[in-house]
């Protein structure tokens, strides 16, 4: 049976029955939520809703026909008989793999300026480093050319390309600094202090960062303006990584939290309990389903982000140092010198790993997989080293969305089309699919809601300006200036400034009675009238 042909009975704008085969494949190719049950009297809104839902239908028929052409398939390790795949080395697999693919698998050996922070591009075809001490290098891995390469002098904590190869962030001991592809210094962002995490939203050219202080900042980088900055209020954070999904912010405290976060709320949107010690590192699934964090209490634990639940839990030796997850779901964990890649580690609980590797004498300290490719990159105390894992890379890409393979007029296109697409901030939600959809409730519940919403703010603004023009009780103890200036000065002598004194002390004694039978709910006795026109009061 053709995609065409396939029938299942939904419900359409204007209440009634519609065969349509696209919803059958709704669940995989749709980004969004069709208008399902709603009935609506206008008729040209009617119509319009219809329409939209039609386009919506075809777009997925269109999604689902185009499986055709794809060609490509994942291909994975596979063990016979006694064998395990863990057990197979990188000399084994370069021996066995075309050539093209082996020389994917090196190693730089840099052991003055590690240890080594990396990033790839969106397109996985320039690669990103910065050592601790100060070195910079940005290159072509798959060609061997190098595109820039510096020297800073000072500590770097993170690196971070932009939305391509042209524009790169660099978390220096103080500022954050962005470097175009030749090296050349463009920007310094000196509201964004002693960063040491950083995550670029590439539909909203938002960059996020967190630093030492706690401070969670976006910054646009298309106008160059702060979008927001919030407080977390759980001190640095340890871990950031972002949802591909929906792009909200996952940072890891040293309390064990998990907090995400989107610019257009101040606090967090949700607090999760992960671990007893601090997050090291958190990884998010390409779907937004799964979660992954590393504590230092040992444990590797998957979330489901869908219910904020704990599926299955891990133990390693050593606190694990980084974690990334595949296109394809592997999920890279690094440990001391070992890196570790799971398969299928988010549906059942794995007993042995899919693929290990050994760095001898040099720590991990950050993980990366390759966008569109079979590669796992890291970054360790002497270096960088490049791994061949078969089956992490998704074979078959949208040349529209990501080109692998873009030429320097298609980047531009790319670029000049990412800024005219470009969301809104306030769009970040944990919900995406909400952009769109119809309100099916009555006018009258929106109106009531509304008023609802309106007088709650009316009412907390109001409380808030109450507590700030009520006089604070100031507690002064025996140790008070106006207390041991009036011990030291003598009993039997009065002069101006000491009945000043005396009237502040005895003003200040009576607020405090005041506040306390207040709070009590006792009568307060306060004189409405002024002291001249007190006694006709009486």
């Amino acid at each position: 049976m053709s995609v065409v042909e396939a029938s299942e009975s939904i419900t359409t704008a204007d209440g009634g029955s519609k065969n349509a085969g696209a919803d059958t494949f709704g669940s995989i190719y749709s980004r969004g939520m069709t208008n399902k049950n709603v009935k609506i009297k206008d008729r040209k809104l009617r119509a319009n809703i219809k329409r939209s839902d039609q386009k919506y239908r075809d777009a997925i028929r269109a999604a689902k026909s185009t499986e055709l052409l794809l060609q490509e398939d994942a291909g994975f390790l596979e063990a016979e008989g006694m064998e395990k795949t863990y057990k197979y080395t990188q000399d084994e697999l370069i021996k066995n793999v075309d050539v093209t693919t082996a020389r994917k698998g090196f190693q730089l050996t840099l052991e003055h300026f590690g240890p080594y922070e990396i990033d790839y591009t969106r397109n996985g075809r320039q690669l990103l480093l910065g050592g601790r001490k100060g070195h910079v290098a940005a290159f072509d891995f798959r060609e061997g050319t190098m595109d820039t390469e510096l020297h800073v002098n000072e500590t770097i904590r993170d690196v971070k390309y932009l939305h391509n190869d042209q524009y790169l962030a660099v978390a220096q001991k103080k500022y954050v600094y962005i470097y175009d592809k030749s090296g050349t210094e463009i920007h310094c962002l000196k509201k964004h202090i002693e960063v040491t995490k950083m995550e670029f939203l590439p539909y909203h050219f938002l960059l996020a960062t967190v630093g030492n202080a706690g401070w969670l900042k976006y910054q646009d980088v298309s106008t160059g303006d702060q979008v927001c900055e919030f407080r977390t209020r759980m001190g640095p954070s340890t871990s950031m990584t972002q949802n591909p999904y929906n792009a909200i912010i996952h940072l890891g405290h040293n309390n064990g939290t998990v907090s995400l976060w989107a610019p257009s709320t101040s606090t967090a949107l949700v607090r999760i309990l992960s671990h007893k010690g601090p997050v090291r590192a958190i990884a998010v699934d390409r779907g937004g389903h799964y979660m992954a964090t590393a504590g230092a209490d040992c444990q590797l634990k998957i979330w489901d982000v869908r219910m904020y639940k704990e599926v299955h839990a891990y133990y390693t030796p050593t606190p694990p140092s980084a974690l990334d997850i595949s296109d394809r779901g592997l999920l890279a964990v690094s440990w001391g010198p070992h890196v570790t890649i799971w398969k299928d580690a988010f549906r059942t609980k794995q007993k042995s790993p899919y693929m290990t590797h050994l760095s001898p004498g040099s720590i991990v300290n950050d993980v990366r997989f390759c966008p569109f490719d079979d590669i796992l990159g890291f970054g360790h105390d002497e270096g960088f080293t490049s791994l061949i894992v078969p089956g992490a890379g998704e074979p078959n890409f949208d040349a529209l969305e990501v080109n692998p393979y873009e030429t320097l007029q298609q980047r531009r296109e790319a670029e000049v089309h990412g800024l005219l697409n470009k969301l809104k901030p306030e769009m970040i939600a944990l919900d995406p699919s909400f952009i769109g959809n119809v309100d099916s409730r009555a006018p009258e519940e929106r109106k009531q809601a509304l008023v609802l919403e309106t007088t709650e703010e009316t009412d907390k603004k109001t409380s808030q300006a109450d507590a700030k023009l009520q006089p604070k009780s100031k507690m002064r103890g025996k140790n008070s200036a106006l207390r041991r200036y009036m011990r030291k000065k003598s009993q039997n002598v009065i002069d101006e400034r000491k009945l000043r004194v005396q009237a502040a002390l005895e003003k200040e004694k009576h607020l405090r009675q005041n506040n306390l039978k207040r709070r009590k709910g006792l009568p307060v006795n306060e004189r409405k009238l002024g002291p001249a026109l007190a006694r006709f009061g009486k």
